[in-house]
Formats: structure tokens, sequence, C-alpha cells
């Protein structure tokens, strides 16, 4: 069931208003958020076929992907968080994908977002103040969760304002790259040290005492004082190191080397004070999977502003990686569950698997997939335990930070890239510590990683990342995105680098590089491919110019996630529109296509992430649809001069009143949308005479004569002799339908409507003269906004509308003349819900935050019947209708309706 945001948090406040809870109450929770009674009836039971995988059905429901839910009547506040963190690290959570786990004594309750870390306690009758937190049940991921339980944001503001301070102190830093880079390590170790003194690596507070008590208070003698101690812990042997250090230990790694700086900073006592100050944060609480990403921004020109809004969340980073390859390694471990063999072989398997980021920025989808890793590792290690008896003889984890593999473009990143793996490994082991009694240590470092600081258009990635063909490699990543018009020069020259030897556009986007070099790297081998990427290469001209690089040569599109809003843990969302492609080599595997909580199988995934044959759809003059002819609208070629604002006309009106005959509204897409208006001056062939007779119009049309004239163009030139004329003149004094050409990405709808016969379209937008309203009807409805966004493609992130490539393209069904009546029915209907709210503008009423609930259903009652007309069965979504357009644009439209009534009938 497809609920909207008001409907869940009434269904959730009906739970809320019990007079008393019991287990009953995790099973009508999850009924609110849209889950099927049919399920839930299967939860319930206790019979063979049960949906509930709890080991203790009497007092918990456990559901895979979706709850653990434990009764724990009696117990106090401390006990519920307790047994929460005890769920979350139980191999039933990890090995299930649970997401939400939840413990009650049914006063409180405590619930713990096992993808995010979030955690909320509350009375178990205040559920409805909570809904949003829960939405995940009914496919909507949250895009906003607290960083703050964490000190991510804080010390990264923190140590922000120590960056300054240490630049003012230190000025010489930031007149060169070198002075930049060694500031970079510098601050990569600092925030070593904070973490290690927090966490047990060294010993508590070591950092902050040594730096509080060893030096002067106006910091003088820091520099001389952190020398020696990074010159300690980068020493094996501790010959030569000053006593008051000797109990520091080896950090090896690489990190503390002398070779790598230029030194460190001189510090005053405002720096050292800071440096102080930003010890005493929680730093044991830090999160590896964003911090890094933020303290990138600090040391970032230009990026200060978005602190804390760098990093990815977990819930988009995993749509990568687990249908890339945790999903497959999860049911491998169902099917080995019970064999101490197979288990073995599995963890075998794990420690060899590669992951390789070459877009890795600092390090967050490295992290993820090695903690995720590391997890599983866990869960099957649990598991021998059990089937041997104990977990004697183990000594540490098989999950190697050597098989993790980066190319970074910014060195700081780079650097933080290695320390946020190190960070996540010895967060890790001190899981393993708690699961299984066995201490691993972090230090001495003796595994580094393999993150490369270099230009990924121009490294060689198997360079970086041998790739024998038979190794199990996994792409993953979220590389740079640039449309053609905002590349720099330098990134022009990288597709002339990366391409050489081929033909290629010059239109793509810059991501385009990581997807044509990622193919060339896993053609032939084991290797997989799941990149994160603006949905615009999906779309329009774009699909035509990047896929033929990608399929057809040995290779598939294996899964897809649909588009999504592509948006961060911070506050301040940079939300962008996404999809994921993975790339893998042919083989005889399911395909799915991810849209919000559903999965749909697929014979085959085009270019456009539809399921259907690898097809372009290409630009044609003649509607191929029965359609009535759309032309682009009107083009001046005035230099201003045909052209009026409201002022101007009233002005040109008040001296010649003679003119206003000439005097035509003027509407484009901007006009039209927002609801303004300007006024062109149109004359016809046998008004020229009268019109350039009066003195206004004759200086302006003067204007336009010597604007043409001066052109290159032939065509232009030869206007000049009619310059009363639009350079381009297509209106029909008729009634008109008005398609902008672009519209905001935010819309669900393109507004679209009609026009008065004395108004003008402007050659930003498009006209269809004197049409009925079926046609309004049918480029109005969801389906052709489906197609519109699939094969329009997008101008900078708005939506772009064409008429030979959208409009003339469309696929249509052979209507019959009560059909059509029936959308024009509809069509009118929507055009009545529009007047009735005629003092809002378009932008106001297709704005999805802010849309008339009565217009909304004058639009899905027109959506539901042009589906119909498509076929019966209804579509699950819109990648469901896509997957039918491309059908029936590639075999004809009749022949595919007809076929498709013949199974809907069958199948009923």
């Amino acid at each position: 069931m497809s609920l909207n945001l008001k409907e869940i948090e009434e269904r959730v406040a009906s739970v809320g208003n019990s007079e008393s809870f019991d287990r009953n109450f995790i099973f009508d929770l999850l009924l609110a958020y849209g889950r099927s009674p049919g399920n839930i009836t299967r939860l319930k039971s206790d019979k063979p076929g049960s949906l509930n995988i709890a080991e203790d059905p009497k007092t918990s429901v456990a559901q895979k992907n979706i709850v653990y839910f434990k009764s724990s009547e009696g117990s106090q506040e401390e006990d519920l968080l307790s047994q929460t963190e005890e769920l979350c690290r139980s191999a039933l959570v990890t090995r299930y994908s649970i997401r939400f786990v939840i413990v009650t004594n049914f006063s409180q309750l405590l619930a713990k977002d096992v993808l995010t870390g979030e955690t909320r306690v509350f009375e178990i009758s205040q559920i409805a103040d909570h809904f949003t937190f829960f939405l995940p049940w009914a496919g909507m991921e949250k895009t906003q969760y607290t960083s703050e339980a964490h000190a991510d944001v804080k010390a990264a503001e923190r140590i922000a304002k120590l960056f300054d301070e240490i630049l003012l102190v230190n000025p010489e830093y930031n007149v060169s790259d070198a002075g930049r880079h060694s500031l970079n390590i510098f601050f990569s170790r600092l925030l070593f040290c904070f973490f290690a003194e927090d966490t047990g690596i060294f010993l508590d507070s070591q950092f902050t005492n040594a730096v509080g008590t060893l030096s002067r208070t106006d910091g003088t003698d820091v520099r001389e004082l952190l020398t020696d101690l990074f010159s300690a812990l980068d020493s094996k042997s501790k010959t030569g190191t000053p006593k008051h250090l000797l109990d520091f230990p080896y950090v090896n790694g690489q990190l503390f080397s002398a070779s790598s700086n230029l030194g460190v900073p001189a510090f005053n006592k405002k720096s050292r004070d800071m440096l102080l100050e930003s010890s005493k944060l929680k730093w044991s609480d830090i999160n590896p999977d964003i911090f890094g990403s933020m303290f990138q921004a600090i040391v970032s020109p230009g990026q200060r502003s978005n602190l804390g809004q760098h990093y990815t969340s977990v819930p988009n980073i995993l749509k990568t990686i687990e249908p890339l390859f945790l999903d497959a390694l999860k049911t491998e471990l169902d099917e080995s569950y019970d064999n101490v063999k197979k288990l073995e072989m599995l963890l075998m398997r794990i420690s060899k698997i590669k992951v390789f980021d070459p877009a890795c920025g600092s390090g967050n989808f490295l992290v993820i997939a090695y903690k995720e890793l590391r997890k599983f590792e866990h869960v099957i290690l649990e598991r021998l335990g059990e089937l041997r008896g104990s977990h004697q003889g183990l000594f540490g984890s098989c999950i190697d930070i050597e098989n993790f593999y980066g190319i970074e473009l910014d060195d700081f990143a780079s650097e933080v890239a290695v320390l946020s793996l190190w960070i996540a490994k010895h967060q890790m082991n001190v899981e393993f510590k708690i699961k299984f009694g066995t201490d691993v240590p972090l230090i001495p470092l003796k595994e580094m990683g393999h993150i490369v600081h270099g230009n990924a258009a121009r490294v060689d990635w198997k360079s970086v990342c041998p790739n024998d063909g038979r190794s199990e490699i996994y792409l993953i990543g979220n590389p740079p995105y640039k449309g053609t018009n905002g590349q720099s020069r330098e990134m022009k020259e990288d597709f002339e680098f990366a391409l050489k030897g081929r033909a290629f556009s010059k239109n793509l986007d810059y991501i385009s590089i990581w997807f044509i070099k990622g193919a060339e790297y896993i053609l032939g081998s084991k290797a997989q491919l799941a990149f994160v990427s603006t949905n615009s290469v999906t779309q329009g001209d774009h699909v035509g110019i990047l896929f033929p690089h990608l399929l057809g040569r040995g290779l598939e599109i294996g899964y897809a996630y649909s588009s999504f809003k592509w948006e961060n843990n911070a506050k301040q969302n940079a939300g962008v529109t996404v999809v994921v492609i993975n790339l893998r080599n042919i083989q005889n595997r399911p395909k799915y296509i991810y849209l919000e909580s559903t999965r749909l199988s697929c014979g085959n995934i085009n270019g456009y992430l539809a399921d259907a044959s690898d097809i372009t759809v290409s630009k044609t003059l003649r509607a191929l649809n029965g359609f009535p002819v759309m032309l682009a609208g009107s083009k001046p070629n005035d230099a201003g001069a045909l052209v009026l604002d409201r002022q101007e006309m009233v002005d040109l009106l008040a001296n010649n009143p003679n003119a206003k005959k000439f005097i035509k509204k003027f509407v484009g897409s901007y006009e039209f949308i927002n609801g303004t208006l300007r006024y062109a001056i149109w004359v016809r062939p046998e008004d020229a005479a009268e019109a350039q007779a009066i003195p206004e119009l004759r200086r302006r049309f003067e204007k336009v004569r010597a604007h043409r004239s001066e052109s290159r163009r032939s065509m232009t030139i030869a206007q000049a002799a009619t310059p009363w004329k639009f350079g381009e003149a297509r209106y029909i004094e008729s009634q008109s339908i008005i398609v902008p050409s672009v519209s905001s990405e935010t819309r669900d709808y393109i507004p679209i409507g009609y026009l008065e016969k004395d108004t003008v379209i402007s050659n930003a937008a498009f006209a269809i003269y004197d049409p009925e309203p079926w046609v309004f009807g049918l480029i109005t409805s969801r389906m052709h906004m489906t197609w519109a966004r699939a094969v329009g493609g997008k101008l900078e992130t708005r939506y772009r509308y064409s008429n030979t490539l959208v409009y003339n393209t469309f696929p249509l069904p052979t209507l019959s003349e009560a059909q059509k009546s029936k959308i024009s029915a509809a069509a009118l209907r929507v055009l009545d819900v529009r007047e009735y709210f005629s003092g809002q503008v378009l932008a106001t009423l297709y704005d999805p935050s802010s849309m008339p609930e009565a217009l909304l259903a004058a639009h899905s009652e027109l959506d539901e019947l042009v589906d119909s007309f498509y076929r019966k069965r209804p579509f699950i979504g819109d990648e469901d209708r896509l997957s039918l357009l491309f059908d029936m644009y590639q075999r004809g439209s009749s022949e595919v309706i007809d076929e498709l009534n013949r199974l809907d009938f069958n199948h009923e």
C-alpha cells in the first residue's frame, strides 16, 4: 500500500492512542506504515512458514530487512539501551540486514536505526511524534539524521577555527602547494592523536596531557614538542627519544614519517588553547564514514560554508554495495549456515575481495564497504563458534585494509581516506573484542591500503588495483559530475587523454570517463562496478552518446537504482537527483531495477534504465503517433526591438494609440509558469506599410534592420528587408497549447496549458495551434511526463522538452473517439481546478510542497484514465510505464497494445 505522510501520521497516532500496549503493538505499527495484512499475519504466526525469525518468538519479533522488536517488561531505560546495543551487534541483525531494532517495556520505547546509528528514546504513547523515524518501512528514505550525536560536526567546527588560527601564525603555509600539503598532513596527525587517546590506542588523554604539561602556556615551544612527539611515534627503537615521550607507542604506517612533511607549524597561546579545547571532545564517537569529508571541507578553499554538507548517508552508499556483492554473500551464508566447511570457504572468499573507488574522496565508500565486510565476517565467525562449540583460535580479522584501493585528486582527501580506514578498523577491532574476547591492537600499523593521489582520468587503474581477470573486484563510488558547459579546459583534455584512440562526443558529461574506463577495466573479468551518477546521463541525447561505449561489447547492466535524491546527513542537504548503475560482463543471472522500496525483475536494462532492449530514441520531424503538429515558438531576432515589457507597451500606446492593433501578448516558458507578461510587436505583411508609418515603430524597425544586417548568416541578412517581422514567425491566430521547453526537476508535471488566440508563444516554448482537449490531456499525463523525463534530458538540472525528441516520438495507442472524449473530459477537469486557484501562479500550483489536493486529484484521475488505455493492469511505477513505452516505440504502438490487452484479458 502506498501512503502519503499525512496518512502515515494519522495511522501511527491511532496506534499510540491505545490505553495499554502489548506484543501486538509492533504488528499495528507495521500496518500503519503500509505493510500488507497478509505479511503481518505470517509474521504473527508460530507455524511453519512464519516470517518471524527471532530467536525467542515469545518475547521478540524479527523480520528480514525490517525490524527486530523485543519486549522487556520491567526493564529500566539503561537496561533497554544495553539490550538494544546487544541486539544491534547480534549475528541475526547483520545476517538479515535488519533496519530497526526496538526494545520496549511497554512504557518507554528505545529504537535504533541500524544503518544511520540514530537512536530515539520516548514514551511509547508518544510514537506519533516520532513517526518520521520509521519512514523507510514505507519506502521513504530519510534524508536528515542526527550527526550531532557524534563528535563530527562540533569537531569539524573546532578544527576549522584551529586551522584558521594556525594559518594566521604561519602565513607561509598558505602561499604554496607544498605548504598546504604539509599543513594537511599535520592536521591528519592531530586527528589520529585525538582519536587514539580516546579509544585505547594511546593511554587515556596521553596526547592532551603531554601538550598541556610539557609545553609553555604561550605556545612558543609547542612546535618543538610536537616535532619530538611525532618522531617518537615514528620510532620503533626508542633510542634517542626524550624520556618524557618514552611512553608513547610506535605507530608506523608512515603517518608520522619525517620525510612526508615540511615540519610542524608554529603555535601561539591562542592556537595552543584551541588545540587543547579540541582534544576534549569525545573523539571515540567520531564517525569515519562521514568525518573525513567534513575535514576535507575545512582545508578546501570555498567549501567551509558547506561544512557538514559533504558526506554521504550510509543508506545511499549501500545502494551501491548491497546489490553489488553483499546480498549475494548473505544468500551464500544462508545456504552454508549449517556447514562448517562451506562457512570456512565463504570466509576465505571474503578475505580476498578487493574494493576499488577510483574517485574515493576522503574514503566514505571504502569505509562503509570495509565495515560491512567486517560485520559479515563476525556473523560467520559467530556461527562457526556455535557449530564448533567455541571461538578459540581467533587471533584477528581476515579482512585486510590492503584490499581497499582508491584514487583521489585532492592530496589531503587521500591522506584522510587512509586515516578513515584506520579508524574504521580500530572500531571494528573493538567490536571483535566484545564478541570474541580477543584484543586486536591497531598499532603498529601494518596495513596502509592503496590510496593513490592522482587524476583518475589519467591514471592507469590496473596499475593501482591489478585485475588478473579471476579476482573478485568491485568498483564503487560517486565520481565527479560536470556537464559539457561546466567543464574546465583540463577536464576537456582529460577526455582526450582517457579516450585517446576512440571517437567520442564533445557533449559527454565528465563522469562518462569513469564509466568508460570502468567498462574497459572490468571487460572479460570477474570484476563489476556500481557508480552513482546524476540521472542526466540516462536521459535525452546523452544515452546515445554514452551507452554505445558501455553496452553491446560483452557488458550489461546488472542492476540499477532509478532516480532518487542523493542527500547527505547534514541539516542543509545538498541534494541532487541521481541513479546507481551496475556494469558487469554478460551472465545468466537476474537483473533488477530498484525504485523506492520495490525491486523489479528485468529481462534487459537499457541506457534509459528501463526494462527494454538497448535502443536509442532519435529525433524525428514528423509525429509518429498521429498527434497534430507541435511547432517551436516564434523567435524575434530583433536586438530587443520587437519585444516590450509592460511599461514600454504602456508608453508606446500613450504616444501612438494607432499601434494597438500591432501589439500582442508574448509568452514563453518563464512567463507562462510565473504568471508574468511581455508584449510583441506583431505585423502582418499586408499591414507593414501602416505599421512603418508610426514613428516609434519605424524607429524600432530600423534597429532590427541594423542588427540583422550585421549578421554573418545570409538568411538573417535577408530578413533585414522585413524588419517588422519576427525572424522565425510561427504564430497562428488561434487558440493554442503552450508547452514550456524547460521546467523545474522538482515538479511531477510540466505545467502545460491553453492560451487565447491573441498570444504569441516565444521560442522559449512550444506551440500546438487549434488543438483538441484530448491532446492536452495526453501530453499532461503521467505517462507523457515519464517519457519526457527519460528521453528529453535536462538543461542544467531542469527538465528539457523537445518537439522532435519527446512529442513526435511519444508512443500512443490507437484511440477511439469515445476514449478521446473521456480524456478530454478529464483534461478539462484539470483546467477547471486550475481556474479555481487562478489567484496562484503555475509555479506555486505545481510545486509538490504546495500543490492543492484538488489539483493533484484531478491529475491523478487523468493519469489513471490514460494508463488504462495503455493496458488494463495497473502500473507499478514510472519504470514500469517506461518499459512499456520503449517496447511500443520499438515495435509499433497498435501491435503492442493489442498484445497487452490480450495478456491482461487472459491474466484476469
